[in-house]
């Protein structure tokens, strides 16, 4: 969710001078670009996986203050509900040694945070969004104690001017109005970021939002809510709806929603920050004492702090990120879409196709952007959060085809090429893109096997649907820790 900020007062005043700031960060990150500041020698990927906390019981458990504490590691942090925690996986070189060891450092930090929860009652669970949630559940008294969330929820609904509407159909359906943010903390997702040239940056961004529908259709694992079977990755829309600051009468005005997909391909990264500052009101309007203008002229590197914190208020499934690390600039693409879990073998087999895939396509004499319109683009992402591995979506040169089937023809083949020219291990690629070969051969991934177990277990043991979320949570969790694909895991009632 971003940076901590202190508690404060929001003036007419302070939202002025947070424009000016901002303005003039995105023209210095424009002399940036033209001057080729940023150093780039061998890109860099990282990771963020947002965790849930559940008890004994598997219902979740809001106690992610006293279990941080009790991880006691800098690389763990809050989320936005008090039954999320995050990790943050250190940067490593693509193709890499560090590449290659990624399962395994995530198994250690996982194992050592599962433990210490697990010594408070709790456990740690890898998933879309936590089966066992309620509404109650979800109130403002359940957000993490931290200042930013707080003036988020505030701001949000101050710009909305009304409660939010929940509606969400499927094969259930949920309606309800909010009046706080929290809904959005029961969407959890493994973030995969890519450190990219500036020269690069568009054509990356372009083929990760190409591919987005695929993704989330593979990887789904959100398919309940509230006690309701929804869509297959539940958590796009509803992180869309949970997060949204326009009344009805905005909508209808075109007024761009802060979860976006966007509404273009790009040609440069300034065209995405550019947008950001056009489009969008501040939430958090903040401003640092760094003159940028002036860090520039006398060789050093900004921070541009309000730019960037203005960025993090902006949810795009694909985020452009601009850092400074060790006194270097560098600009990344925050890939979004997708779910945690169900495993760690599963997330960076997700990760594999992901990094593969997006090489390729980003190199190609005639890219798949410019054969296929943007908004058909958005189409297959919605049309596979809803519909799961079972969809069928638009791809150039095979028009409406199933996913499962131009992954196996057609885009498999080219994440193996990608992952070759990143220099990844031969036997470690052919291991994780063969975890995405049998999601799609066998035609099971983690919201499949979610529909299932749920449906085996009410139909044997005629328990209601909380009871039979609850066992599958605590099945899931076992398998979750087998670090088995979850294509091997057997549906048991």
């Amino acid at each position: 969710m971003g940076k901590d900020v202190p508690r404060f007062t929001i003036s007419g005043m302070d939202r002025r001078r947070y424009r000016d700031k901002v303005r003039r960060n995105l023209d210095v990150l424009a002399r940036m670009l033209r001057e080729s500041q940023f150093e780039f020698d061998r890109p860099h990927i990282g990771l963020e996986i947002e965790l849930n906390l559940v008890d004994g019981r598997g219902e979740p458990l809001m106690r992610n203050a006293d279990v941080l504490k009790a991880i006691a590691d800098p690389a763990w942090a809050t989320e936005l509900g008090q039954f999320n925690v995050e990790i943050n996986i250190p940067p490593r070189e693509l193709g890499g040694g560090g590449t290659g060891e990624l399962e395994r450092d995530i198994l250690g930090y996982l194992k050592h945070a599962d433990g210490r929860a697990r010594e408070l009652g709790g456990a740690l669970m890898l998933v879309g969004i936590l089966p066992t949630l309620r509404e109650s559940d979800l109130g403002e008294e359940s957000l993490s104690a931290n200042e930013r969330y707080k003036i988020l929820n505030e701001q949000i609904f101050a710009a909305r001017g009304e409660d939010m509407h929940i509606d969400i159909d499927g094969p259930e359906r949920l309606a309800l109005h909010i009046d706080n943010i929290a809904p959005e903390a029961a969407c959890t997702s493994a973030q995969f970021h890519l450190q990219v040239s500036p020269d690069d940056f568009a054509a990356y961004w372009n083929a990760a939002q190409s591919i987005a529908g695929v993704q989330v259709a593979l990887a789904a694992n959100s398919p309940f809510l509230f006690g309701r079977r929804l869509w297959h990755e539940t958590r796009i829309t509803l992180f869309e709806q949970a997060t949204d600051t326009r009344p009805v009468e905005l909508k209808h005005q075109g007024v761009r929603p802060r979860v976006w997909f966007g509404e273009r391909w790009i040609t440069s990264v300034f065209d995405l920050f550019e947008e950001n500052t056009r489009y969008f009101p501040a939430l958090l309007p903040l401003c640092e004492e760094e003159d940028p203008v002036a860090t520039l002229e006398r060789g050093d590197i900004p921070q541009l702090g309000e730019l960037t914190l203005h960025n993090g208020t902006i949810y795009r499934w694909n985020r452009p990120i601009y850092a400074v690390v060790n006194g270097k600039p560098h600009l990344r693409v925050e890939n979004r879409v997708l779910p945690a879990g169900p495993t760690v073998a599963d997330i960076v087999a997700n990760g594999a196709f992901y990094y593969g895939l997006v090489r390729t396509l980003a190199e190609e004499e005639r890219p798949v952007w410019t054969r296929m319109s943007f908004r058909a683009a958005e189409d297959n992402l919605h049309r596979a959060a809803r519909n799961g591995i079972e969809t069928t979506i638009y791809w150039p040169g095979y028009g409406e085809v199933p996913v499962t089937e131009l992954t196996l023809r057609k885009l498999l083949p080219m994440a193996h090429e990608g992952l070759d020219r990143w220099g990844v291990d031969p036997a470690k690629r052919d291991r994780l893109l063969g975890i995405i070969e049998q999601r799609c051969l066998t035609g099971r991934n983690g919201a499949i096997w979610q529909v299932e177990t749920a449906r085996a277990i009410e139909e044997e043991r005629g328990v209601d649907r909380h009871e039979a979320l609850r066992l599958m949570t605590c099945r899931y969790i076992e398998l979750m820790n087998t670090n088995e694909p979850v294509h091997t895991w057997p549906v048991e009632p």
